[in-house]
């Protein structure tokens, strides 16, 4: 019993306490390594989760130079609520992007199932995606 308790502990992902969280502040960092507070909204999947932005943001550009992140819980105003996980920003193409697109759709139906895809498309930005990849796991 105790082995199971360990196994099911280890195989926990460290991004749990997110799964419900509606937004969570991305942390990203600036060529001189000052970090830069973002409220983003999230979906997890195990072991990884997937924010998304349009092409032009600072925070693109800045995980583009330095893909190491900070990730917590926050208010929506970007208060942190949480501590906050140390992780790897990758942008995503292809049908990965179309994956990260999915599980935010699904998470939030009408928000990132309609209402900014449509936002972005009127805008003429491109819409991407972001995986994060805990440091430690």
């Amino acid at each position: 019993m105790q082995a199971e308790t360990k196994r099911s502990a280890a195989s926990r992902s460290v991004f749990e306490p997110l799964v419900d969280q509606k937004t969570v502040l991305l942390t990203t960092y600036k060529r001189d390594g000052t970090g830069v507070g973002t409220p983003v909204h999230i979906a997890v999947d195990g072991n990884r989760a997937f924010v998304r932005t349009w092409d032009s943001t600072w925070k693109l550009k800045r995980v583009r130079n330095n893909p190491e992140v900070e990730v917590g819980p926050c208010m929506v105003g970007g208060e942190p609520t949480g501590p906050a996980i140390r992780a790897h920003a990758r942008i995503l193409g292809g049908d990965e992007s179309a994956y990260a697109e999915e599980m935010l759709a699904h998470k939030y139906p009408v928000l990132h199932g309609v209402l900014i895809p449509l936002v972005h498309r009127l805008t003429g930005n491109q819409t991407m995606h972001i995986e994060l990849r805990p440091v430690d796991g």
